[in-house]
């Protein structure tokens, strides 16, 4: 998977991650983000309609789980950290089911306020099986408004941000495309010293956060051509001066992650796992949270990084948005280091 020296180094530095992984639960971290639920809804097929040319489904199951904005929350909670959410939900039952998720894990819901006018964001998957065959998704029904926020909800938004500024460790802003980062709430988010931003659009929004995440179609749009080995560096100065971000992780799929500072410096790791990919939805997710409580515990960005592709790794395994933990990180970890045993 690697080559002998990058191994041999990952073996040096594995006890200096197994120990900042212990100390992940002092991480106190406030995320402001687009609030989504994912639901996973599974039936057989029965038959064709008689009414139109569609399969009837007699329903199976229905899983709901957090998604958007709402896994970064989840990630960092499954990782241990104290986590406070910050966003809107609808006066609505998705809404009510999205802060019992969170209040069960022990997630801080008091920065989550109920927006009357609009629904609480729902990506509803729909899939089918027959009689010994696979699962298969048929249809995703999405239940979102793209008007605005209501200008008084952006502003308690962002005071209730100023509000815990001096009770975490870091922000993280989490910027779907839904309407939470608003001006107001992204000039909250920027006044903590240490900020992670993943965002899909305008990174020059929060221009002034610690670190960036884009994966490399988010970074291509930014600095608006593509972006190869050849012009690697160079596409790394310019997100650096785009953003004045003191990093920025570039996250390449399966060429791994490339790491520019503002320094000059640029460093790359290799991705973790090229061959075990079933889904890379909410990888993204994953990698924010493991790496920004990897710089609340003292990593340095490079080592904040690896934890973070090795998060990753995991839950790219597992189909649709998915979280993992400490225990299996760290076993990751020793089966990387440890090849054939």
């Amino acid at each position: 998977m690697f080559d002998a020296a990058f191994l041999e180094h990952l073996q040096a530095i594995a006890p200096r991650l197994n120990a900042l992984m212990d100390r992940f639960s002092e991480a106190r971290v406030l995320v402001a983000g687009d609030l989504t639920l994912d639901e996973f809804l599974t039936g057989q097929v029965e038959r064709l309609s008689r009414e139109a040319p569609v399969l009837i489904l007699r329903h199976e199951a229905t899983r709901q789980i957090p998604g958007g904005g709402a896994n970064a929350v989840y990630n960092l909670a499954k990782l241990g950290a104290q986590v406070k959410a910050v966003g809107l939900v609808g006066k609505d039952e998705q809404g009510a089911v999205l802060r019992r998720i969170f209040e069960s894990v022990g997630i801080d819901t008091a920065g989550v306020l109920l927006d009357g006018d609009r629904p609480t964001v729902t990506k509803t998957r729909i899939s089918g099986h027959a009689r010994q065959s696979v699962t298969q998704q048929i249809v995703r029904v999405d239940r979102k408004s793209d008007a605005p926020a209501d200008p008084d909800l952006q502003l308690a938004l962002a005071a209730h941000i100023r509000q815990q500024l001096d009770t975490v460790d870091a922000v993280v802003c989490s910027d779907y495309g839904d309407g939470v980062l608003s001006a107001p709430v992204i000039e909250a988010a920027l006044q903590h010293s240490l900020t992670v931003v993943d965002t899909q659009i305008d990174l020059h929004r929060f221009a002034g956060a610690t670190v960036f995440t884009p994966n490399l179609p988010e970074a291509e749009k930014a600095v608006g051509y593509s972006i190869g080995e050849g012009n690697l560096l160079q596409a790394g100065a310019d997100l650096l001066r785009l953003t004045q971000a003191q990093h920025m992780l570039m996250t390449r799929g399966e060429e791994g992650m490339s790491l520019f500072s503002r320094d000059g410096s640029q460093q790359s790791i290799p991705a973790f796992n090229r061959t075990d990919v079933f889904d890379v939805t909410g990888a993204g997710d994953t990698v924010v949270a493991a790496l920004t409580l990897g710089l609340i515990v003292g990593a340095t960005p490079i080592e904040a990084a690896m934890l973070g592709n090795l998060a990753a790794s995991i839950v790219v395994r597992q189909f649709g948005t998915a979280t993992t933990s400490v225990l299996e990180m760290k076993a990751a970890l020793r089966n990387l280091i440890e090849p054939g045993e």
